[in-house]
């Protein structure tokens, strides 16, 4: 493991935020980990990813890793469905960009069980950074076969 190169990456447009989702799909993060800062325009949160992109299953061991993303340019933040104990686990799906006429684009952090976290923000401009080194994960999170995977 201590060959893995620590991901950074930015997204400045909806293509860009697709990578993201995609390296953030599965990670698990506690409510408490998800901070919105006012003054600064911010909201972060830390999770601890799984690396999709390590290899296929059974080329190598499923790892996880500690990452932290943060969105810039933040104008509102609203949440949906996410209890208020500070230790729930939430488990991130997918985040999704809308980029409106106006400018402004809404950014939509889906979690499991339907909750997620509505970002309105002036342009969007994301951050992801892989945080330490992996370690092994307990299992590959799996998804069912839809008709496009068959």
């Amino acid at each position: 493991m201590k060959d893995a190169k620590p991901l950074r990456l930015t997204a400045r447009d909806a293509q860009d935020l697709l990578v993201v989702s995609a390296c953030l799909q599965d990670a698990i993060t506690r409510r408490a980990e998800l901070v919105y800062r006012p003054r600064q325009h911010r909201f972060a949160a830390t999770f601890n990813r799984f690396r999709w992109e390590s290899g296929s299953a059974g080329e190598r061991p499923a790892e996880r890793v500690r990452a932290g993303v943060h969105f810039d340019s933040v104008l509102r933040v609203q949440t949906r469905e996410l209890g208020a104990d500070p230790d729930e686990l939430l488990q991130l799906l997918a985040i999704r960009a809308d980029e409106r006429e106006d400018g402004v684009a809404e950014l939509l952090l889906e979690f499991a069980g339907s909750g997620s976290v509505r970002l309105e923000v002036e342009c969007i401009d994301c951050y992801l950074s892989d945080l330490g080194e992996p370690w092994p994960a307990r299992r590959t999170p799996k998804h069912p076969a839809t008709e496009r995977d068959e």
